[in-house]
């Protein structure tokens, strides 16, 4: 009897966990205040807005100053002190580490000062992480990007994973850059991917990537690995005044 307990225990716990809920606004005081978050195997609820801009706003100067046009900033930025980890988990709402909100006039921005892990995740909504900074390591491997996603002019400072990651919508890294070897084997872009102006300081990986519509190299810069071996792109390839380690990308590829 007290086996079948507690085997009847382990079950009924077992299955709360394969459909745990959590609340982004509970996600959002614990980061707030600096805590680790470590969230497996959940949905979240809610937007998560890790600009934290409502907070901001009533602190800041009225719109009518334009103080930002005498030498300040219109752009505001967090810090995320804290860890963030994610595994297997789907975000029901957007996930914004950046907003520019058009009433006040301000630009808001999440920068993350230690590891980030969004692995083997969904985004159903909006990924917005322009202009963040990852100081450490960052994982978005085996992750799936449902709607409009953007890491233009973001900046990568440590090891970075993008392998097995699905963008079903147009997907950006304008801008982008990446200091240390940067992987997106085996990953697919069902839309455009752009990669303008992207830089690449120690090597990158397209291995077995599939880009489905058009791929944008153009003023991409990479020094170091360059693997390609595989990479399809279905539809048009702009790499003007593209440079892997000093080549052009044509003379890089028919040499390599």
């Amino acid at each position: 009897m007290r086996y079948l307990l507690i085997l009847f225990t382990f079950i009924v716990t077992t299955n709360i966990q394969s459909q745990n809920k959590v609340s982004a606004s509970d996600l959002l005081k614990e980061i707030k205040a600096g805590k680790d978050i470590t969230v497996s195997n959940a949905i979240i609820d809610g937007v998560l807005d890790l600009t934290y801009m409502n907070d901001a706003l009533p602190n800041l100067p009225k719109r009518k100053s334009r103080w930002w046009n005498k030498g300040g900033s219109n752009t505001i930025e967090k810090q995320i002190t804290g860890r963030i980890s994610f595994v297997d988990c789907t975000f029901n709402d957007d996930v914004l580490a950046y907003i520019p909100d058009e009433d006040s006039g301000y630009t808001f921005v999440a920068n993350f000062e230690s590891d980030v892990i969004i692995k083997d995740c969904t985004f159903k909504r909006k990924a917005m992480f322009k202009y963040s900074d990852f100081s450490k390591n960052t994982d978005f491997s085996g992750t799936k990007f449902l709607e409009d996603s953007t890491f233009k002019y973001a900046k990568f400072m440590k090891n970075i994973s993008f392998e097995n990651v699905h963008f079903e919508e147009p997907a950006t890294f304008k801008y982008a850059e990446f200091k240390q070897f940067v992987s997106f084997s085996n990953s697919i872009f069902k839309e455009t991917a752009t990669y303008k102006y992207t830089e690449f300081k120690n090597g990158v990986s397209f291995n077995n990537v599939k880009f489905e519509e058009d791929l944008n190299i153009k003023y991409t810069k990479v020094n170091g690995d360059f693997d390609i071996k595989n990479m399809k792109v279905n539809y048009e390839i702009d790499s003007k005044y593209t440079q892997i380690n000093g080549k052009s990308f044509s003379k890089y590829t028919l040499n390599n």
